[in-house]
Formats: C-alpha cells, structure tokens, sequence
C-alpha cells in the first residue's frame, strides 16, 4: 500500500529523484508523504513531510544531497497528520526510518524505550526507529537494524537512512522491497514499475533478508544470522514508456484501450502455459483464491472449468480462507493477483502449502512475492498496472482462464480464437464512446445503479458494479439475475438504473425475464448483450464470441465507470481510501 523509495549514489540531486520516484508510486494509495535527505554540511537528516497529495510537490527547499529516502503513508497507526507521516527520525537526527506493515508487539518495545527516547508520533514506526538508535550506541548501523528487525513481529518492510555511515539498510518479512544498481548509484523501491526508468535488471529482496545500499553497491544478508547472500537480479521485459501516460489524460483509458494487444498477446503466447497448468491440475481437486477484481476473475474461473471443461472447482475470498482450511496433495490453489503482493492472498497461499496442497500463481509482476512461492507460474503479461482500479489486468486474468478451460476440454485453439475475436471487437466498442458518454451524463444523476448478469455473466455484473463504485463513490451493486425475486426487487423504484448482461447462451431468455420484472417496477434498463431487445432502455452492443463476451461486457463496464468520473469531476487514477496493492491485513 504504501509507496517506498531510496537513492545513495554519486549524484547530488537525491530528494528530487526520490520524490520523483514517489510520484511514479501515488497508484499505491496514500495520505501522507515525506522526504528525508542527509544534509552533507552537518552530516545530519532534515525532512519535509506534509499530508494530502504529492502531484504538485517540491523538494527545492531541502539540500542538495547524494543520500535520501522517501515515503508515502496510508495510515494504519495514528491519525492523518504531519507528525505521523514518515520519514521519522531519531533523537540523534542520524537515522531515518519508514515503514510498510504493523509492528504488532510495538508496545512491548516502547516500555524499555520511553524513559530514554522523545516519541514525536502516534506510529508504531517511530518506536522501532528508537530501538534501532539505542542498539546503535554498540553496533555498526546494518547490525542494530537487523537486530531491532528481529524483535519486531508482524509482516514489515523497513527501509533506514543512516547518515553517519552514508547507506540505506532495508529489511522485510511480509511487504514488497526491489532494488536496482547503474553505475555508481542505488536505487530502492516498494515496486518494480517506478525503478524501470533507470534499470530493468532488479533484485527482489525475499522474506528474512536484509539488503545494504552503498553508491553503486547492495550486498544482501539473512536477516537471522547476518550470514551474506549471493543476489539475484532479474530481468523484467515491461518497457519504462509502458509506465508513462503518454497521449492519454488518465491512466485509466490508457489501460482499458491495451487491452486488444494484451488479448492477442495471451492467446499467441501464453497457450503452452494453458496446456502446462492444465495438465498439472486435470486430477486434482481445484480452488480458487483472490481479493477484490482478482476475487470476480476467480469466480470467473471456475464458472469457466466447469461450463467448458465439465470440471468442478471453488472459488473463495483469500480474506475467508474457511474452505480451504486442511487441503492435501490431492489439491491445487489457483491463486489470482495483479501486484502479486497482496497480504490476505500470501497468507493463504502459506497456509494451503503448509498443508501440502500446490499452489498456481496467476500474476502479472514478475519477481512478486506471489510469483516466487508458487510451485507453478503464469505471468500474464499485461505490462505495469497504474491505475489504482483493475481494468486490463482483470481482463488478462480472464483471457488465461479462458485458454486454460479450453485446454482443458482439448479444444485450447477455440479458445485462442475466441480471444483474437474479442481482442477486434473491443475496438469497435472502443470506437463508440460518444454512446458510453450520454449514458454516464444520465447515470451520474442517480443514486442507485443495479448490475444483474446469469450464469457467465454473473461474476461479470460484480465486477462490473464494483467498477462503479470504486471510481464514483455512487451505490452500485451486482446480483443474481435469478436472486431479484428473493428481496432484491424491493429496491427498484421508478426510474433505477439497472444493467443487463446478456450473453446470447441458454441463459438469455431467463435474463431478459429478469429485466422485464426490473422494468415493470419502474427500472431503467441499460442492455449490454450481442443481441438487441424492445425492452431496453439504453442498448451497448457486443460481438457474440462465445465466453470472451464477458470481456467485451466489462469492457462497456469500464467505458462506463471512466466517463462517470470524469462527470462527477474525479480523478480515476486515484480513487480516495483506494491502494493497488493491500499489503497490510
């Protein structure tokens, strides 16, 4: 969640690259930010922290520095203010210190703190900050923050300035930390997308390691035992402009327009992967796992398996892993991610590997720490991801299970084709926003929206809602079109937006019943289907290209959302209380 990144090298400009690196990390989510520089006059720390948003930020007012660490915060431990934002320093001004994760036992170490130490903040990162300058007193810089490391329980990512000894000491048991060297400079950061512009050979610091910055050096520990580790460095394909806005106002569109290429790219080059993780899980019993976007393409999934491939299959939040609680060998999790970092998602994982059960990582980072504990990977491909909501990486998610139930029943090429369709239909929709536009100008206006779908097209209507509600912050919610009569169709009165998802399967007629109850109560019906019907209000039509409809269906849904937004006048990059990546529990 929060965004992390450290410079110490040769060049003398280190709070500017870090807060430009920040600014590349605001997708993450935050209400904070500070940057902490070593002043080289007085080999001391100043920092400049502020709460509120970063886009228009200077650093012009610290020193020139060739050392500097910078945060942005989403609070966890005390209120929004400037005291809490990190960077924090010590009594000595020697040592800067932020931080991603909980310290669970915080107030166990403040007790032998408190009489010795000034406390400036409400965080349980301050206190371990003090406990890093008490062991300091004796030890060299690196040993007292793998020392205080040690005591602090919980999943932590820290990252401290020293300024005496000119480095930045990073360690982590649960939240993301990447690094990268060119030249005489060093670089750190809580994501791989905002290291891009200088290095794409990067090193992903796992759990229980420790990482040392010196200009142009980074020597890597175990975090228990000091003992040195030999780095791992490695190459990430996503190009630096793929991380840019480029000709698109938002990063919002420029994610939903890649989606063609992202489609055609999964169906050209992810079809032996499909065979592979079918083949790994054709006689096991099989479950998937997700949060949020990555939960629906879950659900998603196993509509999939068994609609195409007659195979059965579960899907659960990661956040109520209840159902898949004492799985063996005989199982496979399926485990869906965009960052790959998500902290409910990790802990399932280790839970149902503890148990014995293999683990399929469906990500779109490579080097993740999802990435890296599966036993079988599929990289999806999708390229950097900065909008904080899911558009194409949902969409990618869904081109791979499509490829992989059709592997599954032996028919992978329908589903390669199938894709390549939906990949040309989608710039037809994409050339209809003037239609998607006069429908958000109507729908802006209510306070309700209802998204009803059947069979396939259910997990579609709750991701389609959710996409409403994330960008808008207006009601939307996405049903069963067969729940309406169970107490749903109370809500609808005159004049209720209400979404139908209509494949042209044999689930058509009994949708299109659905809405005709929907419209008899007063609602108003936006139709989204390849076959037109006298019942809608509003029609968006789609090509009919089998189950990859449903990415033509969210395709209309994510138009939606985006011109919805910039109606009501908000930035869909970077919806309030949001963060890309939940990396806190």
């Amino acid at each position: 969640m929060c965004g992390i990144f450290g410079y110490v090298g040769k060049l003398d400009k280190a709070g500017e690259i870090v807060l430009s690196g920040l600014k590349k990390l605001e997708y993450r989510g935050y209400d904070s930010w500070g940057v902490a520089v070593k002043s080289e006059t007085q080999n001391s720390i100043l920092v400049k922290k502020k709460t509120g948003k970063i886009n228009h930020a200077t650093v012009e007012d610290l020193p020139k520095s060739t050392l500097a660490l910078g945060h942005t915060r989403w609070a966890t431990h005390g209120a929004v203010i400037n005291e809490n934002a990190h960077p924090h320093t010590d009594c000595t001004k020697r040592f800067a210190i932020v931080h991603n994760g909980i310290i669970e036992n915080y107030q166990e170490i403040k007790k032998n703190l408190a009489q010795k130490h000034h406390f400036r903040s409400e965080t349980d990162t301050e206190i371990l900050l003090h406990l890093i300058e008490e062991l300091a007193i004796k030890l060299p810089g690196s040993e007292a923050v793998r020392k205080a490391f040690t005591r602090a329980r919980g999943l932590n990512a820290i990252v401290v300035l020293d300024a005496l000894e000119n480095k930045i000491y990073t360690a982590k048991t649960g939240s993301p930390i990447v690094l990268t060297v060119k030249g005489q400079n060093s670089y750190l950061a809580s994501d791989s997308a905002s290291l891009l512009a200088f290095s794409n050979e990067l090193l992903f610091l796992n759990d229980g390691e420790m990482a040392i910055l010196s200009s142009g050096k980074i020597t890597l520990q175990n975090i228990a035992d000091g003992k040195t580790l030999l780095p791992h460095f490695q190459k990430v394909d996503w190009k630096f402009e793929e991380s840019e806005m480029g000709k698109y106002p938002h990063f919002m569109i420029k994610e939903i327009e890649e989606q063609p290429k992202i489609l055609l790219n999964i169906s050209a080059n992810l079809a032996e992967s499909a065979e592979k993780i079918a083949a790994f899980i054709k006689n096991k019993n099989v479950y998937f796992s997700g949060c949020g976007t990555a939960y629906f393409a879950a659900l998603a999934g196993s509509y999939y398996l068994m609609s195409l491939a007659k195979k059965r299959s579960l899907a659960v939040y990661a956040n109520e892993p209840i159902l898949v609680k004492n799985l063996t060998d005989d199982d496979v999790l399926l485990a869906l991610s965009q960052s790959g970092e998500t902290i409910d998602l990790i802990e399932t994982v280790k839970m149902v590997q503890a148990e014995g059960a293999k683990v399929v990582g469906v990500v779109n980072v490579l080097g993740s720490t999802l990435f890296r504990m599966a036993n079988e990977k599929v990289l999806l491909g999708a390229g950097p991801e900065i909008c904080v909501l899911a558009t194409k990486s949902f969409t990618a998610k869904l081109g791979f299970l499509t490829l992989l139930s059709y592997a599954l029943s032996g028919n992978l090429k329908v589903g390669q084709r199938l894709l390549a369709q939906a990949a040309e239909a989608l710039d037809t929709i994409f050339s209809q926003k003037q239609k998607i536009k006069a429908l958000a100008k109507k729908l802006v206006k209510k306070q309700h929206i209802f998204v009803i779908g059947r069979g396939l097209s259910y997990p579609m209507a709750l991701e389609s809602a959710l996409k409403i509600k994330e960008v808008t912050y207006l009601h939307a919610e996405g049903f069963a079109a067969g729940e309406l009569k169970h107490g749903v169709i109370a809500l609808i009165e005159k004049g209720t937006p209400c979404v139908v998802l209509a494949l042209n399967d044999e689930n058509y007629e009994s949708t299109i019943a659905s809405a005709m109850e929907l419209k008899a109560r007063g609602g108003y019906i936006v139709g989204i289907s390849p076959k037109n019907n006298e019942i809608f209000d509003d029609y968006l039509p789609t090509s009919d290209v089998g189950v990859a409809t449903n990415i033509l269906q969210i395709a209309w849904a994510q138009l939606l959302s985006y011109y919805m937004a910039l109606e009501l006048k908000l930035d869909p990059d970077k919806p309030r209380n949001l963060a890309k990546s939940v990396t806190v529990k």
